[in-house]
């Protein structure tokens, strides 16, 4: 944990860690864990306030535990809150009035929830789920939603190509994405569990961006944090693309041009000042053509 922290310095805070009470803890030592967990979120560590924290699922002991020793020692200093194994909309309503229970940020806004989406009930409620509006993001749970399936799903598609060629598995990808951009919220990819060659994190990141329309992924090594987020960022030629029709827009009034033999109007502007917006949060210095479009 202090590692990625210590990282998540270095760049700049352009992504998000996640504190760990359901995993990360030794049966037996989840009170000592948690403490750990609000200790790091409440410190002087986490410079740029982007740390959460993953509790156990609703059905576990430690839930409610987890909420009440974390909760109200660094609830303004705390960026979300992740809840696994949601079965459908109704038990997330409850778990998100035990969460509210238990602490606010100070001045009454409520704490962030990231959703997995890794049970058959919550796949089949994922629209709904999306739309509540304490709900910031949805993360595929894809090893827990194999497993669900009990050996009709091979476990060639907990990794890739598998995960992206099985239609079950890719229509669980797809239904979570769609969901998330119907309602304005975040589409996290699931895992690489391949820690050894990052390049495989790197190209599962490529493919859950261009095929799936996923927005971030999750890491479980610090080395694969960097290939992820290069993954995710425009490149240096979508970047130049975005300035120069942008900018041609802005001369024409935002009225339509061509560029290259290609029509655009403002749909296309849209999506390239979008490029632009996703570059500026990634790790490029953006040219100062790009920033006067901003």
């Amino acid at each position: 944990m202090c590692k990625s922290i210590a990282l998540q310095q270095e760049l700049g805070g352009i992504f998000d860690i996640t504190l760990d009470c359901e995993d990360g803890a030794a049966a037996g030592n989840e009170i000592a864990h948690a403490k750990l967990v609000a200790a790091l979120v409440a410190s002087s560590d986490n410079h740029y306030q982007r740390l959460g924290a993953r509790v156990h699922d609703v059905h576990h002991a430690a839930f409610e535990q987890d909420l009440e020793l974390i909760l109200p020692t660094c609830a303004d200093a705390l960026a979300y809150l992740v809840l696994p194994k949601i079965n459908n909309t109704a038990e997330l309503q409850t778990a998100l009035q035990r969460i509210n229970h238990f602490g606010k940020k100070s001045n009454g806004q409520l704490i962030p929830v990231h959703v997995l989406i890794e049970t058959h009930g919550a796949l089949a409620e994922v629209q709904q789920i999306a739309a509540l509006p304490q709900v910031e993001c949805l993360s595929f749970g894809l090893m827990d939603f194999v497993s669900s399936h009990f050996g009709a799903i091979p476990a060639s598609a907990m990794r890739s190509p598998g995960q992206f060629n099985h239609p079950l598995v890719l229509r669980a990808k797809l239904e979570i994405a769609a969901a998330c951009h119907r309602y304005g919220k975040v589409a996290s990819h699931n895992v690489t569990t391949e820690i050894r060659d990052v390049s495989v994190a790197a190209n599962d990141a490529r493919r859950a961006a261009s095929e799936c329309g996923y927005t971030r992924m999750w890491s479980i090594h610090p080395d694969q944090i960097r290939p992820v987020i290069e993954a995710f960022s425009p490149s240096e030629n979508e970047i130049l693309d975005a300035v120069t029709i942008l900018t041609q827009a802005k001369k024409l009034a935002w009225g339509p041009t061509q560029w290259r033999g290609q029509l655009h109007d403002r749909a296309s502007y849209r999506y390239y000042w979008t490029i632009l917006k996703r570059a500026q949060s990634g790790p490029f210095v953006l040219p100062a053509a790009a920033q006067e479009l901003l």
